[in-house]
């Protein structure tokens, strides 16, 4: 194997882990309006996350700084291409992170209020344009013999695409609520429950749907594999979940997040960004990469980082491990 193959292997692993851990972490947000009832619900599904949802981010930026690195072409027309709704994810998780943060620093009803509908709207948008940009990955744009995107907008708000990011939204929603009813206690766990059972459904034959159009279009012997997995790890979920087995459900719904992308990178393999023009002016790991030295240096680094980072987020969820209720919220100190 290639080193530019091992590190489109990579790449795929971070974004995985990224969806695994932002997926949850966007359905918190998702669920602060359709799951908790008053004010103290909402700072327990938000403390939920309080402590892990900046570090969930690093596997964006990581993924992010790996495409660029190792793929520059893919990166040059991936964020070129795709420059809007790049960019109003982008705007989005700032937002999202300032009112995480501002959220509680005065008393005010409309500044909480206007807070919380920040943390709700820049969850969702990013949850559904998430699954909008890789339905088009896989798909394929129209790429010219420049390796340039020359759609449009327009172009990427396909039937295909659109599914894709219905997909994210209810498949993170869902996870979202296995991981609230993993986290909490009395009666918004029980709630978290009932809601991730309907969320779940929709999920699984919307995740179902466009697994198979993928599949149909662009799959693989081994993106079969996948599809089989991702669609028997949602259903798992949704029995575990049913039988109020927290641990099991979470574990599962993650593991449907996992073998769903795993099944869009098996797609792709070995191109990055095919082209719906012209087979031949498709981006592929190898057109798209760097030098082999460069990609020899950036395994060096990444050997060694890598688990260091792993290790302290690992350590830091063991840490803030317990169940929370509206029992542990304290009184505002204002």
């Amino acid at each position: 194997m290639e080193l530019h193959d091992i590190w489109f292997v990579l790449i795929a692993v971070l974004w995985t882990g990224y969806f695994f851990l932002e997926g949850f972490d966007f359905g918190v947000g998702v669920l602060t309006k359709l799951l908790a009832r008053n004010r103290p619900e909402k700072r327990v599904l938000i403390n939920t996350i309080g402590p892990v949802w900046d570090g969930n981010e690093v596997w964006l930026l990581s993924a992010g700084g790996a495409t660029f690195a190792a793929f520059p072409e893919w990166y040059a027309t991936l964020f070129s291409g795709f420059y809007l709704p790049l960019l109003l994810i982008l705007v989005c998780l700032i937002i999202r992170g300032v009112a995480f943060e501002y959220r509680a620093k005065r008393p005010e009803e409309n500044w909480q209020r206007n807070w919380e509908h920040a943390i709700f709207w820049c969850s969702l948008i990013p949850a559904f344009l998430w699954g909008v940009a890789f339905g088009n990955i896989v798909g394929g744009v129209k790429i010219d013999q420049d390796f340039e995107y020359v759609g449009s907008f327009g172009d990427l708000l396909n039937p295909h695409a659109l599914l894709g990011g219905l997909v994210t939204l209810t498949l993170f929603t869902f996870h979202g609520a296995v991981f609230t009813a993993l986290k909490t206690v009395g009666e918004i766990r029980e709630r978290a429950r009932k809601l991730a059972s309907g969320v779940g459904m929709v999920a699984a034959a919307l995740a179902l749907l466009f697994l198979l159009w993928t599949q149909a279009e662009s799959g693989n012997g081994k993106s079969l594999v996948a599809l089989v997995v991702a669609v028997g790890a949602v259903v798992a979920a949704l029995v575990a979940n049913q039988a109020g087995r927290e641990g099991w459900s979470f574990a599962l719904s993650g593991l449907t997040i996992v073998a769903a992308v795993a099944m869009l990178f098996l797609s792709l393999f070995p191109n990055v960004m095919p082209s719906s023009l012209n087979a031949d002016w498709s981006l592929t790991v190898t057109n798209a990469s760097s030098s082999p030295y460069t990609l020899k240096i950036m395994t060096w680094c990444a050997g060694i980082a890598t688990p260091i980072v792993l290790l302290y987020q690992s350590w830091t969820y063991w840490v803030f491990r317990k169940r929370i209720g509206t029992q542990h919220i304290a009184e505002p100190a204002h």
